[in-house]
């Protein structure tokens, strides 16, 4: 079955790209106009984040965000046969400001949030970093048959995919050689008793401590992404060094910064963000969780 669906994801790779964006449109048309996929926490997300906004502005970022949703889906698709080449002219960033660290900063954390497009920068980026390895954790999908389909496609110029369940385990093998490792600074906390509570968008909310923890324990410099789409199909990161080496920071203070740069990244480019999760899960208590707010 596996190598059925491969082939037939392949060949809907091969269709022109006006058909695969027709189509896109089509999927688009569906989700927001016909099932409201998650429309509710989409709205609710936009209110609590831009409440200066009028109704009819936030409807037209959530309008663009579908648009994003299933073309970042589309796309996807895309890279079965997309060239090498042509994934890097799709993609572009300012590598440099990571090669320049190669050769006196043995490992780099590239921090971002969920931004569009995710798949076509892990492809692009890998070709183009001096690293030896290129590590990104990932969640599980709960069918056997698509994992194994986007763990090939996600692995195809190097990349090494780590599933979160297995994190703990696997990670430490790689860490005595050089390497990149990917990880979103945007993360819901699995226990909100060891979460960093800091401000976005206005109202306190609990992140995972992970990129900063891992920071200081691997000893990594910590360069932040900025996501942006340049046009349907085309997208860029500006990349931001943030620090070499962490040690020196206060607790938390490594999260609020990366926190506050996604949220630089989403007032740039609204549509560009993952709307569709609930970022606002838990209301802030200061008795209960004061003392980890910075």
């Amino acid at each position: 079955m596996y190598y059925i669906v491969y082939a037939l994801f392949y060949g809907i790779s091969l269709l022109p790209n006006v058909v695969l964006y027709a189509l896109a449109d089509f999927i688009y048309f569906l989700l927001y106009y016909v099932f409201g996929y998650r429309k509710k926490v989409v709205f609710g997300n936009l209110a609590i984040a831009f409440p200066e906004k009028t109704v009819e502005q936030r409807t037209r970022i959530a309008k663009d965000f579908y648009h994003g949703f299933v073309d970042t889906f589309i796309e996807t698709i895309m890279l079965f046969s997309m060239s090498p080449q042509n994934i890097q002219k799709r993609f572009v960033a300012n590598v440099e400001v990571i090669n320049q660290l190669h050769g006196r900063v043995p490992r780099v954390q590239l921090v971002s949030g969920h931004f569009f497009n995710w798949e076509l920068g892990n492809l692009s980026l890998v070709q183009q970093f001096h690293y030896q390895q290129f590590l990104a954790v990932y969640q599980s999908m709960g069918s056997p048959l698509f994992e194994r389909l986007m763990r090939t496609l996600r692995q195809k110029f190097g990349t090494t995919m780590i599933p979160t369940k297995k994190f703990k385990t696997e990670f430490s093998r790689y860490t005595q050689n050089e390497y990149i490792f990917v990880i979103v600074a945007d993360q819901n906390p699995s226990n909100y008793h060891k979460a960093v509570w800091t401000e976005f968008f206005g109202k306190i909310t609990p992140f995972a401590p992970g990129p900063e923890k891992g920071a200081e324990k691997f000893d990594t410099a910590i360069v932040y992404a900025h996501f942006y789409r340049v046009k349907r199909g085309y997208y860029k990161a500006d990349f931001e060094l943030i620090a070499e080496n962490v040690h020196g920071f206060e607790p938390g203070e490594i999260t609020k910064i990366l926190v506050n740069k996604v949220e630089q990244s989403i007032r740039k480019m609204p549509a560009n963000y993952l709307w569709s999760h609930r970022r606002w899960k838990k209301e802030y208590s200061e008795q209960e969780f004061g003392h980890l707010k910075v």
